[in-house]
C-alpha cells in the first residue's frame, strides 16, 4: 500500500543571477568514480545547514541565463545513519547481466497508452518521464557534468512519442509500422539541486542526480505522479519497473522490471538490464492507494545509469537509481507547482 507521508517544507528565500554557462562540457552517460554503497554508508548524515545547501538549486533558461535560488527547510529530521541492508552476491559483468531481459515495445496501443506514454526521450541522448502537464523528471548528469552543462543542453528539447502512421491509415514510405517517431518540444527552463554540484563528499554526488525539465508548450496525456520511495521490504517482490530509450535498440522503447539487490537511504542498486540512453528514466511501482482497491503506478526513483564505483579498492559496476525521498519529494513538487502548498502530503 502507499503510506501518506508528510513532506517537509521547501521555502524560496531569495534568488540570484549567475553568469550564463559556457555549455561546453560532454555528455557522459556512464559515471566512474563517484561514491558507491559502502562510500555512501560511511557519509555523515547531512544537517540542516547541508541541506539548506544542497537543496538549493539551479535554474537555467532557454536564453542562457542562469539563477541561484537559496531555500530554507522546514520540518525536515536529519534521517538516521545509512540503512544496512543484505547484500546480494557481487557480480562483475556490466550493463546487461546474463540474459538480456529487455522488452521492446512495439505495439501502438501499449505505446502511446499509460504508462508507457509517459516516457520521453531527451535531445543530450537521455530519457525522462512526463510529472506534470510541463514537467519532465531526469537525471541531472544528462544536462551538467558537474561543473559544467552539456553543449547540448543549450537548447535542449523534449521528444514525446507519436506513432508514425498518418490519418488516412496509409504508410509513410520507409517507416516500419508502430515504430514511434517523436513530436519534439523545447524546454524553457531547467532546475538542477546545488548538491548535484558538489556533494557531501565534495565530489558530484549521486545523490542529487535529477533535474526537472519545464516545457515551453503543456502537452495533453497523462502523465505520473511522484510518490515516496518505499524501502526495499515493502515493496511487492522488491520490484521495479521502467522504459527509456535504450541506444543499442535505436528508435525503440524498452521497458524492463528487475529486484532491488540493495538500497542506502538516497539510492537503489540494483541489476536491471539497461544500457546508456536510458538514463533518466522514472522507475515506478504499481501499490494500492489506501483505503480503496485500487493500484496506482507512482515515480518512486530516477534511474541514474550504469557506475563504476570503488569498494574496498576494487573497482565495482551496478546500475543505480536515486530515490524520491520525502526531501526530494518536496523540492521536486515545488519546482513543479512553483508552491509548497499542494507538497504537504506526498
Amino acid at each position: 500500500t502507499w503510506h501518506l507521508k508528510k513532506i517537509p517544507q521547501i521555502v524560496r528565500e531569495r534568488t540570484f543571477s549567475l553568469d550564463s554557462p559556457k555549455f561546453e562540457a560532454k555528455t557522459n552517460l556512464e559515471l566512474n568514480g563517484v561514491c558507491g554503497i559502502e562510500c555512501q554508508r560511511k557519509l555523515p548524515v547531512p544537517s540542516l545547514s547541508d541541506l539548506k545547501s544542497l537543496l538549493s538549486y539551479e535554474t537555467v533558461f532557454e536564453n542562457g541565463t542562469r539563477t541561484l535560488t537559496e531555500v530554507s527547510v522546514l520540518g525536515a529530521v536529519p534521517g538516521p545513519a545509512a540503512n544496512t541492508t543484505t547484500r546480494g552476491p557481487a557480480r562483475r559483468k556490466r550493463q546487461i547481466y546474463g540474459t538480456d531481459s529487455r522488452f521492446s515495445i512495439y505495439d501502438k496501443r501499449f505505446m502511446t497508452n499509460f504508462p508507457f506514454n509517459t516516457a520521453v526521450k531527451i535531445s543530450t541522448g537521455c530519457s525522462g518521464i512526463l510529472v506534470s502537464p510541463r514537467h519532465v523528471l531526469t537525471a541531472a548528469h544528462c544536462l551538467h557534468n558537474g561543473k559544467d552543462y552539456v553543449k547540448g543542453s543549450k537548447r535542449l528539447r523534449v521528444g514525446l512519442m507519436k506513432t508514425k502512421s498518418r490519418g488516412n491509415g496509409r504508410k509513410r514510405k520507409g517507416t516500419s509500422d508502430g515504430m514511434p517517431s517523436f513530436q519534439w518540444t523545447r524546454v524553457k527552463s531547467t532546475h538542477i539541486p546545488k548538491g548535484w554540484f558538489k556533494g557531501v563528499s565534495g565530489d558530484i554526488a549521486l545523490d542529487y542526480d535529477y533535474a526537472v525539465l519545464e516545457l515551453k508548450r503543456p502537452h495533453k496525456r497523462k502523465y505520473m505522479e511522484l510518490g515516496i520511495s518505499p524501502t526495499i521490504k515493502m515493496m511487492p517482490g522488491s520490484m521495479i519497473h521502467f522504459s527509456g530509450f535504450d541506444n543499442d535498440r535505436s528508435g525503440q522503447l524498452v521497458y524492463r522490471f528487475c529486484s532491488i539487490s540493495d538500497e542506502s537511504n538516497d539510492l537503489f542498486y540494483q541489476y536491471c538490464d539497461a544500457e546508456p540512453g536510458s538514463t533518466g528514466s522514472g522507475i515506478y511501482l504499481r501499490l494500492k492507494e489506501p483505503n480503496k482497491k485500487k493500484w496506482k503506478r507512482k515515480i518512486i526513483a530516477v534511474y541514474s545509469g550504469h557506475q563504476w564505483v570503488d569498494i574496498n579498492g576494487e573497482q565495482q559496476d551496478y546500475n543505480v537509481a536515486v530515490r524520491i525521498t520525502p526531501l526530494k519529494y518536496a523540492q521536486i513538487c515545488f519546482w513543479i507547482h512553483g508552491n509548497d502548498e499542494n507538497c504537504t502530503q506526498g
